[in-house]
């Protein structure tokens, strides 16, 4: 019965063998998989809080878009004050000259 034990035997070790290999692929192949979810909810979560501050920055940019246009509708809005006054003060000057050169043409009647 020796003869027919050894073969057997041989037979069971092999098995065992493989039963170990198998173990240790399942288990490398759980470890990979573990990471690869660990990762992923890593940068998942990453990827939000980058989000949340492009959101921010976005609206920040926005605000300020927004604010330097109404400062410049402003700007025009003064700068168009400030040439109207200048005119304004041009014609009030030729007003004054025009009297000013009339008063000597009324005194001797000329106008």
């Amino acid at each position: 019965m020796s003869g027919q034990d050894d073969p057997v035997q041989r037979e069971i070790h092999q098995d065992w063998a493989n039963r170990e290999y198998i173990e240790v692929i399942t288990s490398s192949i759980k470890k990979i998989a573990d990471f690869l979810n660990s990762f992923d909810m890593s940068c998942r979560s990453r990827l939000a809080t980058l989000n949340e501050k492009l959101t921010a920055l976005e609206r920040r940019i926005e605000y300020i878009e927004a604010r330097v246009s109404g400062l410049l509708h402003e700007l025009d809005d003064v700068v168009l004050l400030l040439v109207l006054k200048q005119i304004y003060q041009l014609e009030h000057a030729k007003s004054i000259m025009y009297m000013c050169f009339s008063i000597p043409r009324l005194r001797k009647g000329k106008l």
